[in-house]
């Protein structure tokens, strides 16, 4: 998950890359962030999300969900045919999608889990190969906005420096020119040296415009490419070591070339590694999938129950399982949470814990959901049925 600003900076990058200027590169900045409009239209499903059926909240989470549609290969599409017809310009069209597109394949490759070819596919993956704070991913697409603001700054300076200059002879008593005579030297000094570092930098970026921002560019599909391909072999190697195979897509970083891994070790167990390209596994350690706090002799149907409840949801924000099952008073209590869950509280990862009362006598149920750091909240019997 790359931040906004980055994400405009690679607006700024494809559009000076391309050499579109004026409307048409203030197109591809604003095109570089359209994607996360469904911040907006997930506030809208919330909204109407309670008084549909099951199937059709499903149905609205992939049209209106966090990085569901809007992040997918096809709404690329769709704006780039919609961006030619307007426009018929070939440049502005490709710079178009690449701007949409790269949005959702930084995403991709950090941490967000989307479902890329909706509506063909409804499977949720994402590669998870970079740290969501690498240094490359997030400061690359800084570049472009440190050279606009270079450009400011100079024209900036220019102007307060030319302004402070004009003096009006007639208005100042001697000693205030003699005053002002000995800051002016010293200020214009500074400004000249200010203004000459930063008028190198502009011509070197303005006499090679296109070559400096598409080697950026490169240098940024290299990497994303890069790592990808190293967790492959990653994986690989951890899998061959414990015999048995560990998830490409369930395999999260947690720090720049380290990751955290998990798999079913047995019936009852889960087993998590923490991993990294250059020691291979650093530490393991298992996680209980069932955890039973008291007497409650069908604890594991309750836990079953809750499981077959949750499975028909979206979005599936839990990938292993774990279930904590308690009784008082004639209800048992489920909370189901990723088994990678105490890891929380450093990274920004299985937050989401369900918490199922079921009452014994007459079999209903209440759910509640909260975050980490966030209020609990109720949510509607249409969310699993």
């Amino acid at each position: 998950m790359v931040n906004t600003l980055s994400h405009i900076g690679i607006g700024l990058l494809l559009a000076h890359a391309l050499g579109l200027k004026g409307r048409k590169r203030l197109g591809l900045v604003l095109l570089s962030i359209v994607p996360d409009i469904d911040y907006f239209s997930y506030s809208l499903f919330t909204l109407i999300s309670g008084s549909v059926s099951h199937e059709a909240r499903n149905q609205l989470f992939y049209l209106l969900g966090h990085r569901e549609l809007t992040h997918s290969v096809f709404f690329a599409v769709i704006l780039a045919v919609l961006i030619w017809i307007k426009t018929r310009d070939r440049t502005y069209t490709f710079g178009g999608f690449l701007a949409v597109f790269l949005h959702s394949f930084l995403d991709y490759t950090t941490s967000a889990k989307m479902r890329p070819f909706y509506p063909f596919s409804l499977n949720e993956s994402a590669l998870r190969a970079i740290y969501p704070f690498d240094p490359v991913v997030n400061v690359i697409p800084l570049l472009p906005l440190f050279i606009v603001a270079a450009e400011y700054i100079k024209s900036s300076g220019v102007r307060k420096y030319k302004k402070k200059h004009a003096w009006n002879i007639k208005d100042l008593y001697p000693w205030d020119l003699k005053i002002r005579g000995k800051w002016s030297v010293r200020d214009r000094d500074v400004w000249d040296r200010r203004l000459k570092r930063l008028n190198i930098f502009h011509s070197f970026v303005n006499r090679n415009e296109g070559k400096f921002y598409a080697s950026f560019i490169i240098v940024l599909l290299i990497w994303t490419t890069m790592f990808p391909v190293a967790k492959i072999f990653l994986i690989d190697r951890i899998s061959r070591t414990e015999g048995t195979e560990i998830s490409y897509n369930d395999t999260y970083p947690i720090s720049t070339g380290k990751f955290l891994a998990a798999y079913p070790a047995d019936d009852s167990r889960y087993k998590l590694l923490e991993i990294s390209y250059w020691a291979g596994v650093e530490k393991s350690f298992y996680v209980d999938r069932v955890t039973v706090e008291g007497d409650v002799p069908d604890a594991s149907r309750y836990a079953e129950r809750a499981g077959n409840l949750y499975s028909n949801s979206v979005p599936q924000a839990i990938d292993y399982p774990v279930y904590s099952v308690s009784e008082k008073d004639g209800a048992v209590t489920v909370i189901l949470s990723d088994a990678r869950n105490p890891y929380v509280k450093k990274w920004p990862y299985f937050d989401t814990v369900y918490r199922f009362v079921f009452d014994r006598e007459s079999r209903d149920y209440e759910v509640y959901e909260s975050h980490y750091g966030r209020p609990e909240k109720k949510l509607d019997k249409n969310y699993f049925e």
